[in-house]
């Protein structure tokens, strides 16, 4: 009886964690992006900064250069701070380059789509820099670009 629920267990578990260890890492990154849409899109803010290094050195540029994890939180908890103003978010466009074992970037397009009360339809490329940690992959540097909004002259 053991070793028929021990024969289970491995089948049961053996396929994930054969697939997180055999998964490339464009795979794994991919999935990383996958699960941040998926959680920003849910409304939960702390699922979706997990796919970033929880350390104050890891890099945001955009309008400005900002550093650390909890800057990066609490600047999206101040500009995103209804679901009305994190709209729905789409990720295009991805492609993943390893540069080496720990590290590989990210180049992309988002869409944020957004009621007018909620700050409009956002669009912007981006390159992110993940970095593979005990943790799993994890965003270290982000460099996102939003062009400015359109105004009738």
């Amino acid at each position: 009886m053991r070793t028929l629920r021990f024969l289970v267990v491995m089948v049961l578990v053996l396929p994930s964690v054969l697939f997180a260890q055999n998964a490339s890492p464009a795979q794994a990154i991919r999935a990383v992006l996958d699960k941040q849409v998926a959680d920003w899109n849910r409304g939960d803010m702390e699922a979706f900064a997990s796919g970033y290094k929880n350390s104050p050195e890891i890099l945001f540029i955009g309008s400005k250069i900002s550093r650390g994890y909890a800057q990066m939180v609490d600047t999206y908890r101040k500009n995103y701070s209804t679901k009305e103003k994190m709209g729905t978010l789409n990720f295009s466009e991805l492609e993943v380059q390893p540069l080496d074992e720990h590290f590989a970037t990210v180049t992309g397009h988002f869409h944020l789509e957004r009621t007018a009360a909620g700050g409009g339809n956002s669009d912007g490329h981006f390159l992110l820099v993940f970095e593979k940690t005990p943790d799993g992959w994890k965003v270290v540097r982000d460099d996102t670009t939003v062009p400015p909004k359109k105004t009738c002259d």
